[in-house]
């Protein structure tokens, strides 16, 4: 089985496979302040509720913008799992040309989802992640990540306005029905949701436009959502073609298969390289 971890800023969503197909995921607050252990026996205690054994893991991989738990996670990995986790970064295999002006900048969750996305559904595509941070990815029919454009999330959005304020209230993030609304709760919301709702059209027409010129081609872009909020805003507006949760998850189990190869490489060499020093330490005995 393969454990995936996708670290965003408020959670992390862990997913696990077996023969390609998602067995189960769940969801966990991401908190600089736990543990390797804590996670451990949290992540123990889901296994054991699904049935499933911590032993049957034979690999881990881990796409986090959150720098500060990846190391709480890379000890997770070793002492759990007895597995040295593959890392979405440099020097990993994605098959996507990256066009960034500085490729180590590209959040490693933009990949994985343009990874994913395009396996899945072709290109030219435009990809939205409505995490804590709206994201929107191009990427060209060659596989090519063009780039794309970063905006406040909508929980990002709310949670300003509440703490900016004196007299906003924390609200609901749902839809009031209508822009006209007759108290102040209902027109956070609209305001909210609606205006988020706005935010996205606008740019998805932009950047449609932006991606038939750069790859010279009069095909739409397809549109794919994903992240917690993505049903929301999908309610209210035509131009998303699917709506995709499992969206990052699964780029990582394909980025996975991609280097996997690599993978038993690196451990027949590291098996190769023990068993070369085991023999070394002999002969030197021996000659003691």
């Amino acid at each position: 089985m393969l454990l995936a971890f996708d670290v965003g800023n408020s959670n992390i969503v862990l997913g696990v496979f077996r023969d390609g197909q998602m067995v189960t995921n769940w969801r966990l607050k991401t908190d600089n302040n736990k543990s390797a252990d804590e996670y451990g026996m949290i992540i123990s205690q889901l296994f054991k509720y699904e049935g499933l054994k911590e032993k049957e893991v034979k690999d881990v991989i881990i796409s986090t913008v959150v720098p500060s738990v990846l190391y709480t996670l890379q000890h997770l990995s070793m002492k759990y799992f007895h597995r040295k986790p593959i890392v979405i970064g440099p020097g990993i295999k994605t098959g996507l040309v990256v066009k960034y002006d500085n490729p180590k900048q590209v959040g490693s969750d933009r990949i994985v989802n343009a990874v994913a996305a395009y396996a899945k559904y072709g290109g030219p595509l435009i990809i939205i992640d409505f995490g804590t941070a709206t994201t929107f990815c191009a990427v060209s029919e060659k596989a090519e990540y063009i780039g794309g454009t970063i905006a406040p999330g909508l929980k990002i959005s709310s949670e300003a306005l509440f703490e900016k304020t004196a007299k906003l209230p924390k609200v609901e993030l749902e839809e009031p029905g209508s822009v006209i609304c007759r108290n102040t709760i209902n027109s956070m919301q609209s305001g909210l949701v609606y205006g988020h709702m706005g935010m996205v059209d606008y740019i998805v027409k932009k950047m449609k436009k932006e991606l038939k010129e750069y790859c010279s081609v009069e095909k739409d872009a397809k549109v794919i959502a994903t992240g917690g909020l993505a049903g929301l805003i999908d309610s209210g507006i035509d131009c998303i073609d699917h709506v995709d949760k499992m969206l990052t998850l699964e780029g990582l189990e394909l980025i996975y298969r991609k280097n996997k190869r690599q993978r038993r490489c690196d451990d027949r060499q590291n098996c190769a390289g023990k068993a070369v020093d085991v023999k070394n330490e002999e002969s030197a005995s021996e000659n003691r």
